[in-house]
């Protein structure tokens, strides 16, 4: 059976037969510049402390090339939930989970201007998504819950999950098997198509998921990112470049959206998870917020606590901060002064000194008058004076 993706012509092999060792839809070659997502977060400036090293990244998605220069040794043996088991997640017909793949984790010394943002991490591939269309099918929660499952046995440290799901009891139940098991999860806040009511986003919108929103080159909220209370934190969601899964090109995807700006967040998961690995979601998910570049209110519905920060995340001393949002600062404590004795007296050795300043002045005039009339100390002017 062959379909038309985009515009490759790709051939899909039947559940009995074993993809081709290149599937996927095949990208330009020839990247020059590198993506204006990477010059904004500047991970490299966090390598220093930490590259993610050590650290595994679970992508619940459409599956993930492993023959991409990019991702070549990054991605490990996963599992096909979607009727290709004998590929293991390596296999990515609709090529959106590659370009996730490779935003958190597509190495250095490529020879193009593109890295993840964990160059050291790990990628285990789970291919739960035939295409990049969204769907209501009763049968996806499961199927991701069951990924979920798979991947917190697998010893994953981060789950990416840059879909969009209907609530379900076992979709929950996994999410919250894979936090107890201190698994970090992060997940798009969702995309809104035009003329269409937002909808909140599973699993996005479970407590203890890392809800994320996208933003654009200037920094402004993109009109398709799904806001709500739930959103945590933001990064890019537009004009996107990432690695095509049909041999060793790069795609553009224009309008973005959530499911790239979790895969940066992603990757700054895994680089706080290298740095800090005894920390656990709860607190990944606090160091996120609280190193990102906030707005102006500290937090908002559009893009949470603010565009993540890799320096920051990885670098901080929580609490330190010096560009804290408006209104963060407590005012200041009332306390005692140690050197407080030393200015009071201070105070009282000027006041007595300008005292006696003064009555020095007061007294020369008459002093002077006093020698001019004879007067000496010790001597009476009222006695006789003989000689």
């Amino acid at each position: 059976m062959a379909i038309l993706l985009g515009t490759a012509l790709v051939v899909v092999p039947s559940p009995a037969v074993a993809a081709a060792p290149t599937c996927g839809p095949a990208g330009e070659d020839g990247l020059v510049e590198m993506p204006w997502a990477l010059r904004r977060l500047d991970p490299a400036s966090a390598w220093p402390l930490s590259r993610g090293a050590g650290v595994t990244v679970a992508v619940i998605d459409s599956g993930v090339s492993a023959i991409h220069p990019l991702l070549k040794g990054q991605v490990v043996e996963g599992r096909d939930f979607n009727g290709l088991p004998a590929n293991q997640g390596q296999c990515d017909l609709a090529g959106h989970g590659t370009m996730v793949a490779g935003i958190i984790a597509g190495k250095e010394g490529t020879g193009v201007p593109f890295t993840g943002i964990a160059p050291a991490a790990r990628i285990l591939p789970i291919r739960v998504l035939p295409n990049e269309k969204g769907t209501n099918d009763e049968g996806l929660p499961g199927q991701i819950a069951a990924a979920i499952n798979y991947a917190v046995d697998s010893g994953a440290d981060v789950i990416n999950l840059s879909l969009v799901t209907l609530p379900r009891p076992e979709l929950e139940a996994a999410v919250k098997n894979a936090l107890a098991k201190r698994v970090v999860l992060v997940a798009a806040a969702g995309n809104r198509q035009e003329q269409q009511q937002e909808k909140v986003g599973y699993p996005a919108a479970y407590p203890g998921v890392i809800a994320v929103a996208g933003v654009d080159e200037q920094g402004g909220h993109v009109g398709t990112s799904v806001s709500g209370a739930y959103v945590d934190v933001a990064a890019p969601g537009l004009d996107i470049v990432g690695p095509a899964p049909g041999g060793s090109g790069y795609r553009a995807e224009p309008t973005g959206g959530t499911s790239f700006a979790a895969a940066y967040v992603s990757g700054v998961a895994a680089l706080v998870r290298a740095a800090y690995p005894n920390l656990d979601p709860a607190q990944v998910a606090e160091r996120l917020e609280r190193t990102a570049d906030n707005p102006p209110d500290g937090h908002n519905a559009d893009v949470g606590y603010g565009v993540v920060n890799p320096y920051r995340a990885v670098s901080s001393l929580l609490g330190t901060r010096t560009d804290p949002p408006a209104g963060a600062l407590p005012a200041r404590a009332a306390s005692e002064d140690p050197l407080s004795w030393q200015r009071t007296a201070a105070v009282w050795a000027a006041a007595v000194g300008g005292l006696l300043a003064a009555l020095l002045l007061a007294a020369r005039p008459i002093l002077i008058r006093g020698r001019r009339r004879g007067w000496r100390p010790g001597r009476r002017t009222d006695s006789p004076i003989t000689g």
